[in-house]
């Protein structure tokens, strides 16, 4: 028996410790770092950029690939339903001879020495060569054709350069693209982990005022039933703590949506639940007051915009370039079947050949000359794109620098709030247990310090927050 009875409970030890390892591997510990890291691994956005950026990359290698010599093939083979005849029927040349000074042709003579002729006042020949139809016959029937070439590119009025250039310039403007892209995460992902630490903490604050509220009710109860207090005060405590207890509800409804957005973010499912490691509220990194243009250099929108601006100067040299001549060096090698380079013969025979070519536009209306225009007025654009994208970060930096500064002028208000509800619930509860405080005033008190704890918080998240849009500010936020 006893025997069992210790087997029993090793059981039992053994199997709390391994409930209690799945309840704290499925309630894994995660702080901000981990939450950015999981948002980079599994977010669309931060994904297609990164996709656009190897896309960027794979064109830049093809656009080298315009400075190479190109080589094609091409074979053709074609089937017709006739031969080429040359002659309808057999053909019969007339024979001339040579006297020595010129041709004679061998005529027939009549009787008085005068050439005879035919009906049509032709003479007759009295000599002929026969040609035979198929001598001059062609089998066409079976045609087939091949040829390699290779052209080299030797000018093309800058044309091939400005496009690798232009590749070149796509490839840091995709990078840029995900450097803005990877800011927007993270900023949406420290929004969320810091609304789930402010939740965290006002739900941990509102089931304490819950918890006082319900030792003061029971205080209350017994006061009550000693006729202590009247039925007015009892009520006025129980209304509070509902109220109390509605708000808590609110905050733990809050929270689980919070954890939720933040889960979408960080690619979990919705319904994870992790504790979050809270990190030091009051502890703040804020980094140094920077000069504009060095904040202008670290924002990829600015940097963004300067390429595209580039990217357009590049454009304007491609259409510049159709005014200019073109140059390209070819060689070709043709065989094909039947040939006729030795006579007609059915073998595949061929030939090689070199060549230079030139192309220069003379007149298109004035085509050219307006898409330079149009070019043009494209870098135009971007240029004022560029200045009103440096004004807007301008404010933007200014007013981040104000929020960082109000914010912790609110967190100093709501620390010395702080202490002093904290001191005010301290003399209503002994004035309350003296008998000098009405039930009314103590709830006042207890309400002045959820407020003032509440407003604690609510100044630490902002301040936090504005450490986060300050960071962006300054485009220093994922560095």
């Amino acid at each position: 028996m006893i025997k069992r009875k210790v087997m029993r409970k090793s059981f039992l030890a053994v199997v709390l410790l391994l409930c209690q390892g799945l309840l704290s591997w499925g309630q894994g510990m995660m702080n901000l770092e981990d939450c950015r890291r999981l948002a980079m691994e599994n977010n669309k956005a931060l994904k297609m950029a990164d996709m656009q950026l190897k896309t960027a990359q794979e064109k830049k290698k093809e656009a080298f690939t315009k400075y190479l010599p190109s080589i094609d093939a091409m074979g053709m083979y074609f089937r017709n339903q006739k031969e080429i005849n040359l002659l309808a029927e057999d053909a019969r040349l007339p024979i001339f001879t040579f006297d020595g000074t010129t041709y004679q042709p061998n005529v027939v003579v009549g009787a008085d020495g005068v050439p005879v002729v035919g009906p049509d006042g032709s003479p007759v020949f009295s000599e002929f060569a026969l040609l035979p139809k198929e001598a001059m016959s062609v089998d066409m029937r079976n045609v087939g054709v091949l040829q390699v070439g290779l052209v080299q590119p030797v000018y093309m009025g800058g044309k091939i350069r400005a496009y690798n250039q232009l590749a070149g310039l796509s490839e840091q403007l995709a990078e840029s693209g995900y450097a803005l892209e990877l800011e927007q995460v993270i900023e949406q992902t420290d929004e969320a982990y810091w609304q789930v630490v402010s939740l965290v903490n006002r739900e941990k604050l509102a089931e304490k005022y819950v918890g006082t509220l319900e030792n003061f009710n029971q205080n209350m109860t017994a006061l009550y039933k000693e006729g202590m207090v009247t039925k007015a005060d009892l009520l006025s405590v129980s209304v509070r703590l509902n109220q109390a207890e509605m708000a808590l509800l609110r905050v733990k409804n809050g929270l689980g949506l919070a954890r939720m957005a933040l889960n979408r973010i960080c690619g979990l499912p919705v319904d994870t639940v992790f504790v979050l490691q809270e990190e030091d509220l009051n502890q703040l990194a804020l980094p140094e007051k920077m000069e504009l243009e060095q904040v202008y250099s670290n924002r990829p929108e600015i940097h963004s915009l300067s390429l595209a601006t580039d990217i357009y100067r590049r454009k304007e040299r491609i259409a510049r370039s159709e005014y200019l001549p073109s140059i390209a060096l070819s060689a070709n090698y043709l065989a094909m079947t039947p040939s006729f380079f030795d006579g007609i013969s059915n073998k595949l025979n061929g030939m090689w050949s070199v060549g230079v070519g030139v192309r220069a536009p003379v007149f298109h209306w004035g085509a050219s000359r307006k898409s330079v225009r149009s070019a043009r007025a494209e870098t135009e654009l971007m240029n004022l794109k560029l200045e009103e994208a440096k004004e807007m970060i301008e404010l933007q930096v200014n007013q981040a620098q104000f929020k960082v500064e109000e914010a912790m002028r609110k967190l100093e208000v709501a620390e010395a709030n702080l202490s002093k509800a904290d001191e005010n619930l301290k003399y209503a509860n002994l004035g309350f247990e003296e008998g000098t405080i009405p039930v009314l005033n103590v709830l006042e008190a207890q309400t002045a310090w959820l407020e003032a704890h509440t407003g604690q918080i609510d100044a630490r998240i902002e301040l936090k927050l504005c450490e986060v849009y300050l960071k962006k500010a300054y485009g220093v936020l994922s560095k």
